[in-house]
């Protein structure tokens, strides 16, 4: 599996200029837990709701007052929308995130979450099982074989 077949395609981005309210209303409206900031159209880093819980209690200060460069981490880690998801998975784990934008040359083309992940755990077993199965043999074959030697 790919990571283009789970990557979300609605990409919430807030400008580098904006500041943490500007963010945290991009999130409330478009109900996700992340926006990939942006300078000049460029994706430079992303802010989840966890950068902001730390920003706003490391500063004490109202999120309208936080430039949003403050609260995103960077440099942004992404991923080709053509890697498998274990390639994915891999990344997420070595870099210690839950959010993985994806890039096709210069252009953002979608994210990758753990919660994409999680909700196809059981498309992703299967894919895996049918990997393993020897060539020309369906479920109900190999059910038969192994009863046979039972």
């Amino acid at each position: 599996m790919l990571v283009e077949d789970l990557m979300q395609t609605d990409i919430v981005t807030s400008d580098i200029e904006e500041t943490v309210r500007g963010a945290v209303e991009q999130m409330l409206r478009n109900h996700v837990g992340s926006v990939v900031v942006v300078n000049n159209g460029n994706p430079t880093g992303i802010v989840t709701e966890t950068d902001i819980l730390k920003v706003g209690y490391g500063t004490e200060s109202c999120f309208g007052d936080i430039p949003l460069e403050l609260a995103m981490s960077q440099p942004l880690v992404t991923i080709a929308p053509d890697k498998s998801l274990r390639a994915a998975m891999r990344t997420m784990r070595t870099e210690n995130i839950k959010k993985l934008p994806v890039q096709d040359g210069i252009d953002l083309v979608g994210i990758l979450t753990m919660v994409d992940i999680t909700r196809e755990y059981n498309d992703i077993v299967k894919e895996i099982h049918a990997m393993e199965q020897p060539a020309g043999l369906s479920e109900a074959e190999l059910r038969g074989l192994s009863s046979r030697r039972e």
